[in-house]
Order: C-alpha cells, then sequence, then structure tokens
C-alpha cells in the first residue's frame, strides 16, 4: 500500500485504514447502540490500552486468568471503530467490554443517554510520544515517522494517527465529574496497581477480594502481558508489524522519554503543553 492510502480522514482527524474505514466510523458515532451494562476503555493511542484491555476481563472474571489467556485481546474487548466493531459488538451479551480511541465529541450519540461506563486512562504524552515513534517503525500499516525530531513536530501538531493527544484531553477531562467516567493514569498503575483496583472494582460493581487483587496484579504484570500470546500481537504476520524491529509490548515503564527527548526538545515540548493546556485545570505531565 503506497503511504499515501495507508491514513483516512474522517472529521478532521488520521485513521489507520488497514482497520478503519468511513463506514466503520460512522457506524460508531451515529448507529451503535450503547447498552447501560456497557463498560468502554477509552485511551489515547500507546496510554496503557493493552493494559486495561488484560485487567478489566480479569476484574470481571474474578480473577480467572481463562479470557485473557485463551481469546484475543481484540476480540475480548473489540474496538469500536474498527472494521470489526459492528459484527463483534452488536450481537454479544452484556456486559459488553469495549474499547476506542474516539473522542468525547465523536462517542455514539446513543451514548449521552446511557448509564454506560468510561475508564478513561491517560499518560504522559511525551511517553506516548516515544512509545508511538517505535510503534509507527515496526507496524507497516502506518506512516514512516520520519526522523524523531519530525516526528515530534507532527504529534505536537497533531498530524498524527488518532489526531492530536491535547484535543484528546481536551475533550475528555472536563467530563471527568461524571458518576459513570473513572479517570485513571499509566503512572497511578505503576506506583499503586492495589489502589487501582480497589477503584477499578468499586466503579465496576465488581469489588474484589484481597486475593483476587493479588491475582489481577500478578497476570498483569508487565513480563507476564508480554508472554501472553492473546495480548503480545505475536500473531499479526510479521509485514504487518514487525516485532523484530521493536516489540508491541516494549518497556511498561514511565519516564523513557527522558532517554530520548534531548533538553531542547524536552524545553520545546513543555513549551506547546503549557500553550495547549492553558486553562484546562490538568494536574498531571507540567514537566
Amino acid at each position: 500500500m503506497a503511504e499515501a492510502e495507508l491514513n483516512l480522514l474522517h472529521r478532521g482527524i488520521l485513521w489507520p485504514n488497514l482497520v478503519h474505514s468511513q463506514e466503520s466510523l460512522t457506524f460508531a458515532r451515529e448507529e451503535f447502540q450503547v447498552r447501560d451494562q456497557d463498560v468502554f476503555i477509552v485511551t489515547y493511542p500507546k496510554s496503557g490500552t493493552t493494559w486495561m484491555q488484560e485487567i478489566i476481563p480479569l476484574v470481571y472474571s474474578n480473577g480467572d486468568p481463562t479470557p485473557v489467556q485463551t481469546i484475543p485481546n481484540w476480540q475480548r474487548v473489540p474496538w469500536l471503530e474498527q472494521k470489526s466493531g459492528k459484527e463483534l459488538l452488536e450481537s454479544r451479551l452484556s456486559p459488553r467490554l469495549i474499547t476506542t480511541h474516539l473522542p468525547y465529541h465523536m462517542m455514539p450519540k446513543s451514548f449521552s443517554t446511557s448509564k454506560a461506563k468510561i475508564v478513561y486512562l491517560t499518560r504522559n504524552p511525551k511517553d506516548a510520544l516515544v512509545s508511538s515513534f517505535h510503534y509507527h517503525n515496526m507496524a507497516s500499516f502506518l506512516e514512516n515517522p520520519g526522523t524523531f525530531e519530525e516526528f515530534i513536530h507532527k504529534f505536537l501538531e497533531g498530524k498524527v494517527m488518532f489526531g492530536s493527544w491535547f484535543d484528546h484531553i481536551k475533550s475528555w477531562w472536563p467530563q471527568k465529574d461524571q458518576v459513570n467516567l473513572l479517570f485513571l493514569t499509566y503512572e497511578e498503575m505503576l506506583q499503586d496497581m492495589h489502589g487501582v483496583l480497589v477503584k477499578l472494582g468499586e466503579f465496576l460493581g465488581k469489588p474484589l477480594s484481597e486475593d483476587v487483587i493479588r491475582t489481577i496484579a500478578n497476570h498483569s504484570k508487565f513480563d507476564n502481558m508480554k508472554q501472553n500470546n492473546m495480548s503480545n500481537y505475536s500473531f499479526v504476520p510479521e509485514e504487518l508489524m514487525d516485532q523484530k524491529k521493536s516489540n508491541f509490548l516494549r518497556k511498561g515503564i514511565a519516564g523513557d522519554w527522558k532517554s530520548h527527548l534531548t533538553a531542547a526538545q524536552t524545553e520545546h515540548f513543555n513549551s506547546i503543553y503549557a500553550q495547549k493546556m492553558e486553562g484546562l485545570n490538568f494536574p498531571f505531565y507540567k514537566d
């Protein structure tokens, strides 16, 4: 596929053409019927999506690892806006666990009148930038990222797949006080998984015992997930994802950006961040 054909433009945002279409994106917004029992994992790309796709099914199975060890993550928590979304989700029994990168204003119209729950996971944008750069280098269905310097500018301008990190956050953060939304950070999960699992259990109406919390925390450790063929995308053909160049699940840490961005690049990033986030009262990632 020629590089110009890798993305499609929908409502001002670039989407990878391999798994999205104008029809699938329109279906997600206009036609998908949200149920009160639905649970959405919402992220900007490379912010811990796969991690949350591991954890929430374990919450619903009360720690039983069978679902995460036998069902690929894109089937156990399907993507709403992808071409496969309609087929995988419409006939599924409730509660449906659903993944999406959609900004708030592109969520299904039926969402606003439902009691469906949202788990929104965010990550330091510098780490999301670094992870996305490596992902672009190993995934043939994404545009060549160019140099790291070039990719920084694309990222800051929102000229990357799924659009601007800033716009995504700014669409969701004002919704944080809704009773059906739980806002979590990647860093919080690294620092206090026990506390996160307690929050998740309470929010989802699935309170967890201490034994189950320990079980879920163990199964969802990065190294264990990296060995789980249902989660590490090892089934994807090498011509689409060359994991010899970079593992899909790469490091699973916070602060990796410090080994990639120069002092000048960090200063520039922070300056743009301050401009774009002014007035939002967003308490994370200010340096």
